[in-house]
Parts: structure tokens; sequence; C-alpha cells
């Protein structure tokens, strides 16, 4: 099938850069901190939406400015750290960038409903339509260096000449992940309709944009997550059962 041959054809270019030994020297990227993320992405523009848009405080509009500033500038500097355009984050500022936009410009609660399910919807439509490529974004979410050591699995995928069943684990996977898009796209729209009720402009409107930031981690994200990880088991075992190796050979060594 072209599907797998072309996810084949992405694992035997990427074989010799996997096989490049990295310097031992080389400075380890900083692990992200998830009270950090949480902080900046969650917590501190909920209380800024919730508490501070009164006329006394800040204002509905310099309420919006400040709270979304704070997950912009952790985005920006994720971004500077890494050292090159990541796409999810990429796409993460500019949801940012809209969300403010639509906000300022008062605009209906429904299009701020669209916009949150259409970045995710986005997301699950290029997973699936990177399968067609020479880069499927399964090997950036979940079949990387980073996680897993591809090399010493490509060896054994060629040495019990499993590649093609390979292919297709890979190819199921993408469409797990998508999944997992297109649900997060779903939740999304439905929070948004479910709490943006206040005309847009008002403390209200302020408020219920908090509290939909405020519950998109347990709405949204902790499901997304869930699937994710049930992912990651399912490529695990496939991958142990195709090249004959454990969880602890197959995965990178900290």
């Amino acid at each position: 099938m072209t599907d797998t041959k072309q996810i084949h054809t992405s694992q035997s270019e990427q074989t010799p850069l996997a096989a490049v030994d990295t310097d031992k020297s080389e400075t380890k990227p900083q692990k992200e901190s998830l009270l950090a993320n949480l902080l900046l992405n969650i917590i501190i523009p909920t209380l800024i939406l919730t508490k501070l848009s009164g006329d006394n405080w800040l204002g509905t509009k310099w309420a919006i400015v400040v709270a979304l500033a704070f997950p912009l500038i952790y985005g920006l500097r994720d971004l500077q750290r890494s050292g090159k355009v990541n796409f999810f984050s990429a796409l993460g500022i500019l949801s940012i960038l809209l969300t403010g936009g639509m906000s300022l410009l008062e605009l209906e609660a429904k299009y701020i409903a669209i916009k949150e399910a259409a970045i995710p919807g986005l997301l699950g439509i290029a997973t699936i339509a990177s399968i067609y490529t020479r880069w499927p974004l399964v090997r950036t979410l979940v079949y990387n260096d980073r996680i897993l050591d591809t090399r010493k699995i490509a060896h054994s995928l060629a040495a019990r000449g499993t590649e093609t069943a390979f292919d297709r684990t890979l190819l199921q996977a993408s469409w797990m992940i998508s999944g997992s898009f297109f649900l997060s796209s779903a939740l999304n729209y439905i929070l948004a309709e479910v709490l943006l009720k206040s005309p847009p402009g008002t403390e209200a409107f302020n408020e219920e944009l908090g509290k939909m930031t405020a519950l998109s981690f347990p709405v949204i994200a902790l499901p997304a997550t869930v699937i994710l990880m049930l992912v990651l088991v399912f490529l695990f075992r496939r991958i142990g059962k195709l090249t004959g190796l454990t969880l602890e050979e197959i995965l990178v060594q900290q």
C-alpha cells in the first residue's frame, strides 16, 4: 500500500541519522516544568480573567491582554529555548493571538467556539495528511529519538523482516493520534458553547473565558493525554512483538 510504503521510506531515510553518535558533552535541553506550564498557561490567566476584570481593577480589555500575555510569553520563550520553530508551539501561539483578538474585537462567542474547535481539528487533519509525506507527525509525537532507541529498533526490524508490519503499526498509531485531536476539537467546541453566554466586552464574559481556560485542562487535556498514553502502550507492545526487544531495550536510557 502507498501509505505504508511512504512511512517505511521515511524510516529508512532517517535511520542513518539515528545511527550518528551524538556528542556526549552536548548539553541536554532543560526539561519543561509542569508547574510553570500550569501556572502560566492556566492558573494565572484564569485568576486574572475571573478576579481582575472589574472596572476597579484592570477592566475587561486589559484583563484579556494581561491574562493572555502569560501563555504567549511562555510559548515564545519555549520557541527561543528550542532554537527552532515547532509546529505545535507556533499553532498554540496563533491560538492565543486569535482568542485575544476576537475578545478585544468583541466578536460573538460562537467565533471563539469555532476557533477552539478548529485548532485541534487542524492538527488531526495534519496528522492524517502527514501519513502520505516523508515526515509523518507520528514520528514527531511518539516515535522519535527522544523517547525510543530508533536505531536499535530499525536494526531488529530488518533482522526479523518485520518492517512492513511495523509500517502498518505506525499507520494505526497515526489514526489513533488524529482521533485524540478530533476528540479535543469536539470537547473544545462544546465547552465554549456551554460556558460563553454573556456579551463580549463585559466582566461576565471575561469570567466565563477564565472558567473555560480553567476547565480546558481536566475536560480536554486529560482525555487527550490518556489517549496518547494508550497509543504509546500500543506502540511499545507492537515494537516488542515485532523486534523481540524488551521495553527497557527500546526506550532511550536517560
